[in-house]
């Protein structure tokens, strides 16, 4: 990968919690000669594009371990968007989201918006994306989220878009998975807000759909440092196996489990709390995950990590939703390339035919390849490393692949299907 038309910078002030703001600006190349018109109507000869990009996503926070790769993911994007040189540079500004305790995104969504940002990357909370989105929408902003997963998202305002699917399809597939493993009986913990209530009860009823049963639910609320009173209701009852949906509050909520007698073995995680646990200080071995997103090829892996280590950054041990930021920022790009416009609106105006929505795009799964039909007047169907996308009329992307993980005896994963 050729980083030598892209330079990054720290700007002063845009900062919270410790977390800078970064500002990765594509250098001053010239957009090539566009091929004469093929059909493109209006489309003019030649393309300039500049557009300002942001990323609202967290380095601290209780989801602070998917930051990094979500951020990654849209650096790498954004790095390969402006090598093209294919009509259209990025100018990313990062800023730090934080979570409902810290309130990073309070200050951060100020200092993007006033930095001119007509598009934007985040957040990865479904809580943080609900308080952020009117503001987006009301000043032209086009918001698409790599991990919301809340089926509140659905249809919720034309300038929003996912690419991660609903929480209907993975809480479908790991309710599906408990009953396959032989459990009749269940006990769930989760976390009070739309991602934990939306996956709650799509493994419950799924579950029960099979014929096992719920015996005990407990919630909590973020911020809650405690979890003895959650446990205790799960463990009287006894289940087969026990759900949690939560973010890094698992690390706290297992080994209580396990000292109340639950069978650590039969756990199910989500993609909020999916990652390996070798520190845990309880065995995991036997228990189970879900997370969207395919099968990450070596040489991503490899790209994300040269992307990231290049700003001074620790290699990444977790992938989390970093093909989902990768995809989100190439369809941000081909859309605004296709409308020949930077503007919000006009953007998300494009982004459904950009993604295969419309039934009649040639296929392609790169932004060079993309662009390439774009600039001959051709209508580009954009498939990424998270899957086929193509949004719906709702902007969610139509299905998605959902991967089940198995922890072994060092806590550590492997995609199983």
């Amino acid at each position: 990968m050729n980083r030598t038309q892209t330079r990054t910078k720290w700007l002063a002030g845009i900062a919270l919690v410790g977390a800078s703001a970064l500002v990765i600006t594509g250098c001053s190349t010239p957009a090539p000669e566009a091929t004469e018109d093929t059909g493109g109507g209006d489309r003019p000869a030649e393309v300039d594009l500049t557009l300002q990009l942001g990323s609202l996503l967290p380095s601290t926070g209780s989801l602070s371990f998917l930051g990094a790769p979500m951020e990654a993911g849209v650096q790498l994007a954004v790095s390969e968007i402006n090598d093209a040189a294919a009509g259209i540079q990025v100018e990313l500004t990062a800023a730090d989201e934080g979570d409902l305790d810290n309130k990073a995104y309070e200050t951060s969504i100020t200092n993007l918006q006033s930095a001119g940002i007509t598009a934007m990357v985040g957040a990865a909370s479904s809580s943080v994306t609900k308080l952020i989105l009117d503001g987006n929408a009301g000043s032209g902003i086009l918001t698409v989220s790599p991990s919301n997963t809340s089926a509140d998202f659905t249809g919720i305002n034309p300038l929003y878009f996912r690419t991660a699917p609903s929480d209907n399809l993975q809480g479908e597939v790991l309710g599906n998975q408990i009953a396959e493993d032989g459990h009749k009986t269940l006990g769930i913990i989760y976390q009070n807000d739309p991602y934990g209530t939306g996956l709650f009860e799509a493994i419950k009823s799924t579950f029960e759909g099979t014929g096992g049963e719920v015996v005990a639910e407990a919630s909590y609320n973020q911020g809650d440092g405690q979890f003895n009173a959650q446990v205790q209701t799960v463990a009287a009852a006894n289940p087969d196996a026990v759900a949690i949906v939560s973010y890094d509050q698992f690390a706290t909520i297992a080994p209580l489990l396990g000292n109340a007698g639950v069978d650590t073995g039969a756990l199910y995680l989500v993609d909020g709390n999916l990652k390996d646990w070798p520190d845990l200080g309880v065995s995991l071995e036997g228990s189970k995950g879900t997370r969207a997103g395919a099968e990450l090829p070596d040489d991503f892996i490899d790209q994300l990590n040269e992307v990231w280590t290049a700003e001074g950054n620790e290699p990444i041990d977790a992938l989390t939703y970093s093909a989902e930021a990768y995809d989100a920022t190439i369809l941000i790009a081909l859309a605004a390339l296709q409308a020949v416009s930077v503007e919000g609106e006009d953007i998300a105006g494009a982004m459904q035919e950009v993604s295969g929505g419309s039934g009649e795009g040639e296929k392609c799964t790169s932004f060079v390849d993309c662009a390439e039909i774009i600039n001959a007047g051709g209508t580009a169907d954009y498939d990424g490393y998270s899957g086929e996308i193509t949004f719906n009329d709702d902007n969610d992307p139509e299905g998605a692949a959902i991967g089940v993980y198995e922890f072994d005896a060092e806590n550590v994963t492997t995609r199983i299907k």
